[in-house]
């Protein structure tokens, strides 16, 4: 017994700007809603009556995971209020008030962000849904089908050609790597979770493919570790538009300059 709907009470929520940020890659929008999958479940989320309705195809007792997912016990005013008081940032939220940070699970989100270099969301959101169908478990009920995300072990099984075919290209390689690393114990998996953001960084760095901007991503996206800031070459050219504007300063002044100006929701401030 449970229940197959549930609206959790919530404020300055913007969905669709959470959704569609490029943190998760398993979302549809579909009119009004949003499709998609987390962990074992499929799940219709839309925004109703001041808060969130959720649907499932599966009764569900216990929503905790959901409330983990979308966050929605983060109380966003008092994140804001630690921004620092300039023109740029306060435009960014004027922009984008109710954007916010979900948690997901650890490996999906490592192996979303492997398979992100270089490449658009259109097409990580498809890499990832042909994985999902080819190697995830099946979702029941429903009328589409859904599976969700490839276990470890499921893709550790695979060889470099059958990820190809899932249009990996050069990722297939650091994607199979990386599975096969964690299950070798490369790297200390388990201890991830609880690590301090500069251990867990290095840590996730001995894994192929994975950089810093890379690392940062799970920290932030699957970590909770909100002070944060992934750089990208879009990050560092936004930053020195909005603050640099007179000088051209090198990527480590720009990397401490995040790490510094932004405070301790730093990754909030980056989205």
């Amino acid at each position: 017994v449970g229940d197959l709907s549930k609206t959790f009470q919530v404020h300055d929520y913007d969905l669709d700007a959470t959704l569609a940020s490029g943190q998760a890659f398993r979302w549809q929008s579909l009119g009004q809603a949003w499709e998609g999958v987390v962990g074992g479940h499929w799940i219709r989320l839309r925004l109703a009556g001041g808060g969130i309705a959720a649907e499932v195809t599966k009764p569900v007792n216990d929503w905790s995971w959901l409330e983990e997912y979308l966050q929605l016990h983060v109380d966003l005013g008092q994140v804001l209020a630690t921004f620092p008081n300039d023109e740029p940032m306060q435009n960014a939220v004027a922009a984008f008030p109710g954007l916010r940070l979900l948690r997901q699970n650890y490996w999906e989100c490592l192996a979303s962000f492997i398979l992100s270099a270089t490449k658009q969301i259109v097409q990580i959101r498809q890499m990832v849904a042909l994985l999902s169908e080819r190697y995830g478990e099946p979702i029941t009920g429903g009328g589409e089908p859904a599976f969700a995300f490839p276990a470890i072990e499921a893709i550790a099984a695979c060889n470099e050609k059958n990820l190809r075919e899932c249009k990996l290209g050069f990722r297939a390689p650091n994607l199979l790597s990386a599975a096969r690393d964690i299950l070798d114990e490369k790297i200390d998996w388990q201890r991830l979770p609880t690590m301090m953001s500069s251990e867990a960084r290095e840590e996730l760095m001995k894994l192929r493919g994975v950089g810093p901007k890379i690392a940062d991503c799970v920290l932030l996206f699957a970590g909770g570790h909100q002070e944060v800031f992934p750089v990208d070459v879009w990050i560092e050219r936004a930053l020195q538009r909005l603050y640099f504007p007179k000088r051209r300063p090198g990527a480590k002044r720009l990397r401490k300059f995040a790490d510094t100006h932004f405070g301790p929701y730093a990754g909030y401030a980056q989205q």
